[in-house]
């Protein structure tokens, strides 16, 4: 156990599985006491048993990031239980694929309700408690998508591009405001991760692999490797700590050179 974020307070959304996961798992290992939240109650208990089992402090609780009025009885519990908030890592995310002349209206909508009302719910409500707790660090997972376009994902780039400026906006904000709240993106690219398997669900109906991650990273990764949640979640964990405390507006790139 080490002590990079020892005495804060976390809460990561979509921490049932995945980038998630690795993030409470690594902010929990440096210290930090962390509100696991996700709508998948049993996988987000995993997480919770995992932290415990490898010495850390985490708690489950439901939250659909697309509703407001949980995000405010989320942030109500955390001041009740914890007593403040300092680190807001927003990685609740899915990847719908799929070409924009055949896209439905009803896909693009969910997918922004949870790529970007989600991030945007989350810093609303979770700005006045971490200026009240002194200050802090936001983490608002994006993606190489939100850095360049990809054919069939451009639904996908439109979350995760308005994430990208949406962070930096916040940030000023923050500063200007002298609010002690740092703002920043990260942008993670071929990850192993179980998005892979809801970006062509058809194919899960087929009784295939969505996606053969290694395959495509082997392929179109400058590095020829798949990236792991502990590479972002090693990423996220600099920025939420005080080593970042002059780094705001910014994104940090994980993607073995893929946008470059």
């Amino acid at each position: 156990m080490g002590d990079r974020v020892t005495g804060k307070v976390a809460l990561v959304t979509g921490g049932a599985s995945g980038i998630g996961r690795g993030c409470a798992l690594r902010l929990a290992e440096e210290g930090a006491a962390v509100v696991v939240a996700d709508i998948d109650e049993t996988m987000g208990t995993e997480t919770v048993r995992q932290v415990a089992q490898a010495g850390g402090q985490a708690r489950y609780v439901h939250l659909d990031v697309t509703d407001e009025a949980q995000w405010q009885q989320t942030i109500s519990d955390i001041l009740a239980h914890e007593g403040k908030l300092h680190i807001l890592v927003n990685n609740a995310g899915i990847g719908l694929g799929g070409s924009i002349v055949d896209f439905t209206l009803a896909d693009w909508q969910r997918q922004q309700a949870i790529n970007l009302d989600g991030v945007f719910l989350g810093v609303k409500t979770c700005i006045p408690a971490m200026r009240d707790s002194g200050g802090g660090s936001i983490i608002n997972m994006s993606s190489v998508a939100g850095l360049k376009g990809s054919a069939n994902l451009s639904a996908y780039n439109a979350t995760k591009g308005g994430v990208r400026l949406f962070t930096k906006g916040v940030a000023l904000e923050c500063a200007q405001n002298r609010w002690g709240i740092r703002v920043n993106s990260v942008h993670p690219g071929v990850i192993d991760t179980p998005i892979w398997t809801k970006v062509n669900p058809e194919y899960l109906a087929e009784g295939e692999n969505a996606v053969d991650v290694e395959a495509m990273a082997a392929l179109g990764v400058p590095t020829g490797e798949v990236g792991y949640p502990l590479d972002i979640a090693n990423g996220v964990l600099f920025l939420a700590s005080d080593e970042a405390r002059y780094v705001t507006g910014s994104e940090l790139v994980i993607d073995g050179g893929l946008s470059a």
